[in-house]
């Protein structure tokens, strides 16, 4: 096999070379010439250093940027323009105009299209298929669970044993179910004042307070709620979603879950809880362990967080 040789010598005679005496050897001209053939690529280089272009000459005075810019615009708006090969004439259309390739048409699967599915059926069945009636169908249908074949009112109908509804049918127009009118749920019409009373009173008759959904009641109605809450024993059951309640009421409130031994149903869904304000509620429930069903879902938009979610694993686990 022939070696490989490089002017006239073969490779191995270049592997002992000591490249620093090679190019102590050279000139400043072919060192500035070998410079301009290498290409380093080396961000800790100048971008100046990194191309082959090099401009030798010297400046003629200092950076004027104003003055630079107006001579680039001068001399673009004084210097002609190149003539064009082809005069332009407007509304001529040249070259031809690109159509996009019409889309693939989907191609069936001949075989699944031809293939079906054959049944044995005994002749006694299979007369009785033949004979039997829509109705009978829907009917055969709904008991074998076959819901794709038949509609919500076929199938009810047919569990409920009526007949079959009018303009229902293989044949008979798809339709929207109408929705059942129900009438709107009356307003919450809890007294927040008479409330507090109660529950500073300690009425034994006064074990469910219901505060849904009522928005006008004030921090300091708020305050007297939760410190008549901190000394009642008679209440079982509260409920206060959709009330407005937040960070600045949870001091007042986690007194009261820390003295009341009482409660046993907490729900403050839909309100504006931070999730540490939703820790200080579940850490306030580690002291008495009375509630026995606490919701807290729905409050302010944000991220519990590993952290959070880990601190109330732990909670959980305590209680």
């Amino acid at each position: 096999m022939a070696s490989t040789k490089l002017f006239g010598k073969d490779l191995s005679q270049y592997e002992d070379v000591d490249i620093d005496d090679l190019l102590e050897q050279l000139s400043p001209e072919e060192l500035e010439m070998l410079a301009g053939e290498a290409d380093p690529d080396d961000s800790l280089v100048p971008p100046s250093e990194r191309n082959s272009y090099k401009c030798a000459k010297e400046s003629t005075g200092p950076l004027n940027r104003k003055h630079l810019i107006d001579h680039i615009n001068d001399q673009a708006i004084n210097e002609p323009d190149r003539p064009e090969l082809v005069p332009y004439v407007a509304g001529t259309i040249r070259g031809k105009k690109w159509v996009p390739p019409p889309p693939p048409e989907p191609q069936e699967d001949e075989d699944a299209v031809a293939q079906e599915v054959e049944v044995d059926l005994d002749e006694e069945f299979a007369s009785v298929l033949n004979t039997a009636t829509e109705d009978e169908i829907v009917d055969l249908a709904a008991i074998l669970g076959f819901h794709s074949m038949m509609n919500q009112e076929q199938y009810h109908a047919s569990l409920l044993n009526k007949g079959k509804p009018v303009g229902v049918g293989w044949g008979g127009i798809t339709k929207a179910t109408k929705f059942k009118a129900l009438p709107a749920e009356p307003p919450n019409d809890t007294d927040p004042e008479e409330s507090i009373k109660k529950l500073k009173d300690d009425d034994p008759n006064c074990k469910e307070l219901n505060f849904n959904n009522i928005r006008t009641i004030s921090d300091e109605q708020f305050k007297r709620l939760f410190d008549a809450l901190e000394m009642n024993s008679k209440l079982e059951s509260l409920s206060m979603s959709n009330v407005g309640l937040s960070d600045r009421h949870l001091d007042a409130l986690i007194n009261a879950l820390v003295s009341n031994n009482t409660l046993r149903t907490l729900n403050l869904e839909t309100n504006s809880i931070s999730p540490a304000g939703i820790v200080r509620i579940m850490e306030a429930l580690l002291k008495t362990h009375s509630v026995e069903e606490i919701r807290l879902a729905n409050q302010r938009a944000s991220v519990l967080g590993n952290k959070i979610e880990m601190q109330l694993t732990d909670i959980i686990e305590q209680n």
